[in-house]
């Protein structure tokens, strides 16, 4: 895949998603595009785990401010399937069956910390900066910067940032759970961090991300029967005997997400 604004590369079982939209990239009407067309490199059958990265000084400053100008001239409707684009993108990496970690090194806010809120693990910088200034313009977070944000901080938390816009920094963000990983080079901690889930059973990672996921969402009742299904489906599988048999014979599994 050849992109203007983004390097997509795939490595073993690896695939990442770099932005690459120079100076500081910015969400552009092209990144929007980009973004929605590259997440498919995910669904592909030979990766198993995908990351998203940036820049080493910035992540990305999220909407690019032209945008929102051009945007003025815009109907509600166009609006709305203009957000839908990047909203899709960010939809795919949530509910894919695949684990997503996002590489956060340097300005990761607005719409750039919307898509790593998106991912299902976040490892940023110590220095890394996070927040979401949208108040600057009159606007909120508004394609998941509450309505993700809210569950990973709780609801206390994700109003006192967003109302004051306060931009904080990876180790501050681990501390409030906005990142569950602080690492001084988040591109080799992710890349690390993907290989060793390559050597885990794909459905297993999978159906946890979906059952997790419908866990936050839905009642306590539902989120079991669906836990209690994916559970019921993992016990057919090979990588499920192969582990059994690994552990008898005291040697590491192979698995292969059959």
């Amino acid at each position: 895949m050849e992109f203007d604004t983004l390097t997509v590369a795939v490595n073993e079982s690896v695939a990442t998603v770099r932005l690459d939209n120079d100076p500081v990239n910015a969400i552009d009407q092209r990144m929007r595009h980009e973004l929605a067309e590259a997440v498919d490199v995910f669904r592909e059958d030979r990766v198993r785990v995908g990351i998203v990265a940036g820049g080493d000084e910035v992540f990305s400053v999220g909407a690019d401010v032209a945008l929102f100008e051009e945007a003025q001239e815009w109907t509600t409707a166009e609006f709305r399937e203009n957000s839908r684009i990047l909203g899709g993108a960010f939809d795919a990496i949530e509910t894919i069956e695949k684990p997503v970690i996002a590489a956060i090194d340097g300005t990761c806010v607005g719409g750039g910390l919307e898509l790593a809120l998106a991912c299902d693990v976040r490892i940023a910088a110590p220095d890394a900066t996070l927040g979401f200034p949208e108040h600057n313009i009159g606007l909120i977070p508004g394609l998941g910067g509450c309505s993700r944000f809210v569950h990973l901080v709780g609801p206390g938390t994700a109003k006192d940032l967003i109302f004051s816009g306060e931009l904080i920094d990876g180790d501050r963000a681990r501390e409030v759970g906005l990142v569950e990983r602080v690492a001084d080079d988040p591109d080799s901690a992710a890349n690390a961090y993907a290989e060793d889930l390559c050597d885990r059973p794909p459905q297993a990672i999978g159906l946890a991300k979906r059952v997790v996921n419908t866990a936050r969402d839905a009642d306590t009742r539902t989120a079991g029967t669906v836990e209690s299904l994916a559970q019921s489906t993992l016990l057919e599988t090979d990588d499920h005997r192969e582990g059994i048999a690994a552990f008898r014979e005291d040697r590491d599994p192979e698995f292969t997400g059959e």
